[in-house]
C-alpha cells in the first residue's frame, strides 16, 4: 500500500530525466578501470568510538515517567502505533 505513489505527467517526466541522470553516472562509473581494487564499504577505515558499556545509577521509575504527558502503572502511555487495513 505504501509503494502506491501518486505522480502527475509533469512529475513523471521529471523523475525521468532525474532517473536518466543518475543511470549516466552510473555508466561513467562502469568506465573506471577497477582491476586489482579491493571491494570497500567505507572510503576511510572505521574505529569504534563508542564509551564503554559500564553500570551507572539510573533514574527511578518514579522521576523517569513524572514529565510525561500521560502515564499509568509506572509506565508511559503512548497512542497505538499499529494500524489495522
Amino acid at each position: 500500500m505504501l509503494s502506491r505513489l501518486t505522480v502527475s505527467e509533469a512529475q513523471v517526466d521529471e523523475y525521468a530525466e532525474v532517473l536518466n541522470r543518475i543511470l549516466k553516472h552510473f555508466q561513467k562509473l562502469d568506465e573506471l578501470d577497477t582491476e586489482g581494487v579491493e571491494p570497500t564499504s567505507h572510503p576511510a577505515p572505521l574505529t569504534n568510538v563508542l564509551r564503554k558499556d559500564e553500570i551507572r545509577p539510573s533514574l527511578d521509575v518514579e522521576d523517569a515517567v513524572a514529565n510525561a504527558p500521560q502515564a499509568e502503572a509506572n509506565c508511559f502511555r503512548v497512542p497505538p502505533v499499529i494500524q489495522e487495513y
